[in-house]
């Protein structure tokens, strides 16, 4: 499974100072806590729903070991093939992975709830009776690497740089935040919108904090390859542009003991080792040039693990239940190319890929298919619409197709035979419904114009699945090729929407919010940058996305999604990939790790520690 690598690092994110000498008085710790306003509550984390499983005196996370040793080198391999800049919060350059470790936040992510944080730089917040004034009272200790003090003039800064000139997805998901003023040192006070949505405080509380002093000498929307000024547990050290990038943790980290640190960050040094070819980057790994890895591909899971480490111990495997909501992967199309115009062609080109066939030939069967935008989890539709859904979905009958009140809309099933008749006949009857008629030996569009069109990536990790989707489309006159370009290019043309068919990944969360409008809402379809890249510009989608931004409840919440699936599914925007259902996690036996790993994340680089006494018993001599 393929994640979308080109992903700057947000977090699950010019400061309006007084410059009244006296209002920190008047807003000091002491006098600001000693009563709630009427109607005010107090938290010590955010939950999209208000559920946070921890209590306010908790002592760690329970998926960490508080007594988990500092020290060694854990060596990872990114997806990503390259990067160009240590500026990850804006629509230029492909950014090194892992910037996020070296930004704090107002709050952060358990991982073992869905959409919870609790308290980092502030160690509360007060929320008022309508819920759109958030007060964060932040620690007083809080320190950036330089030792100067993190503010909320700081935190203030960040998000309004981040609304104003941060990448445009960033900007978008800020785009109801109102103001966030500093009203002292020690507190932020957030104002949204009145028709915020849900999750964006969580948005807002999840944001990076930089250095207002920083960037007052430095340019924000600049790349670069200075790094940062940064306040998280690791800063950035030894790196090159491109090979290899190199976190330290930092031993005076001012938040290390705090009930969200305690037994996390143990490793003395992160590092990223690139090498843009996945093959090569197996062969490294069998020479222990990273000591970790998460295999997403299943032929070299089921056959190369054959090599001497691993059949003599010092390379160890097993597999995690994945409890996530799965990367959405598929072929999308570009909807704003002609040549995906009509539903019916992007339906047709979809029974061309014989997903049965390649399963059993090239996978080992290790994956089951996606279905769903929401795949893996209550959120997916299925069968008919329940009553609740009808009940979203009738004010807009006229403006749907039939299949959106009928069975959820599912990809076909194929015979196996990578060739299935039965398939590819149906693709020809919806083509000639389309319009589409066959001249010579190829498709032609209603207008005459060829019915051709290109899978753009900058990777030969799909040319094994692609090829032979290619060769079923040929047979029905419809000229697809696939072209891969270097990352820069890539990026470039994703940027700008330039490309016909790519593979993407949706990462979409348990309580579905901003990123609803990220992917799929027509008012990011035509700004460059956004993640929209099939260009969806519906607006029953609109008003679905809008429900669900809103909804009161989990439940609500639940009815909203599988009705947005019902639509989106019946528009054919894309060919489904497949999913894991399960991490397959491999490494050199050189690390201890909790009893259990947290719920929704392996956590190799946040729980996992340095075991000098297996690295001596292997006589490790790597990194």
């Amino acid at each position: 499974m393929k994640e979308h690598r080109f992903a700057f690092p947000i977090s699950r994110r010019r400061a309006l100072q007084t410059g009244a000498a006296g209002l920190a008085l008047l807003a000091s710790p002491r006098d600001f806590a000693a009563a709630l306003e009427a109607g005010e509550t107090e938290s010590h984390g955010l939950s999209t729903f208000g559920e946070l499983a921890e209590k306010p005196d908790f002592k760690y996370f329970a998926y960490a070991n508080p007594n988990a040793p500092k020290g060694g080198t854990l060596t990872l391999s990114p997806p990503s093939p390259t990067f160009d800049t240590l500026n990850g919060y804006v629509l230029r350059g492909n950014p090194a992975i892992g910037l996020s470790f070296t930004f704090d936040s107002l709050m952060t992510q358990s991982l073992d709830e869905r959409d919870a944080l609790y308290g980092l730089v502030a160690k509360s917040v007060r929320i008022s009776p309508d819920r759109l004034t958030y007060r964060f009272i932040l620690r007083p200790e809080a320190r950036f690497h330089d030792g100067s003090k993190l503010t909320a003039h700081d935190a203030a800064f960040s998000l309004n740089i981040l609304r104003a000139k941060g990448h445009p997805v960033i900007a978008q998901l800020l785009r109801d935040l109102k103001s966030a003023e500093a009203e002292a040192d020690d507190i932020l006070v957030v104002r949204f919108a009145p028709e915020r949505t849900r999750d964006l405080p969580i948005t807002v509380a999840g944001q990076p904090i930089f250095s207002k002093a920083y960037y007052e000498k430095h340019d924000f929307e600049k790349t670069t390859l200075e790094p940062p000024l940064g306040s998280g547990a690791y800063k950035i050290g030894s790196f090159e542009q491109g090979r290899f990038i190199a976190y330290q943790r930092a031993p005076d980290y001012w938040a290390k003991d705090l009930p969200v640190n305690v037994g996390l960050s143990n490793f003395d040094v992160i590092r990223f080792e690139y090498f843009g070819d996945s093959q090569v980057a197996f062969e490294a790994f069998k020479a222990a040039a990273f000591t970790e890895r998460e295999e997403n591909i299943a032929r070299v899971w089921a056959t190369g693990y054959d090599f001497p480490a691993f059949k003599d111990g010092r390379v160890k495997r097993f597999e995690l239940p994945n409890a996530n909501i799965p990367g959405i992967q598929g072929w999308v199309f570009n909807t704003r190319r002609k040549v995906f115009a009509d539903p019916r062609v992007r339906e047709a080109i979809g029974y061309c890929f014989d997903f049965q066939w390649t399963s059993r030939n090239l996978m080992y069967d290790a994956y089951k298919r996606v279905t769903s935008y929401f795949e893996n989890s209550p959120l997916a539709a299925t069968g008919l619409p329940s009553d609740a859904e009808k009940a979203l979905l009738e004010p807009f009958r006229d403006k749907l197709p039939d299949a959106v009140f009928g069975e959820a809309v599912s990809p076909p099933v194929s015979d196996g035979s990578g060739q299935d008749r039965a398939l590819l006949k149906h693709a020809a009857e919806l083509f000639a419904a389309a319009g589409c008629q066959r001249k010579g030996n190829g498709l032609r569009l209603p207008d005459g114009s060829p019915l051709e069109f290109e899978f753009l990536d900058y990777s030969s990790l799909f040319e094994r699945h692609t090829q032979p989707f290619i060769k079923n489309l040929s047979l029905l006159g419809v000229n697809a090729r696939q072209r891969i370009v270097d990352a820069a290019q890539f990026k470039q043309r994703l940027d700008s929407f330039d490309f016909d068919v790519i593979v993407d990944n949706l990462a979409m969360g348990w309580s579905p919010g901003e990123e609803l409008r990220a992917y799929f809402s027509s008012r990011v379809a035509h700004v460059d940058g956004s993640r929209n890249f099939t260009g969806i510009s519906d607006p029953v989608v609109d008003a679905l996305i809008e429900k669900a931004l809103t909804a009161a409840t989990r439940e609500e919440l639940v009815t909203i999604c599988r009705a947005l699936d019902r639509v989106l599914r019946a528009g054919h925007y894309w060919v489904p990939h497949w999913y894991n259902p399960v991490h397959r996690i491999a490494h050199w036996d050189l690390f201890g790790r909790p009893e259990r790993p947290p719920h929704f994340d392996p956590g190799v680089a946040s729980t996992w520690w340095w075991d000098e006494e297996k690295a001596r018993k292997i006589n490790f001599t790597g990194r």
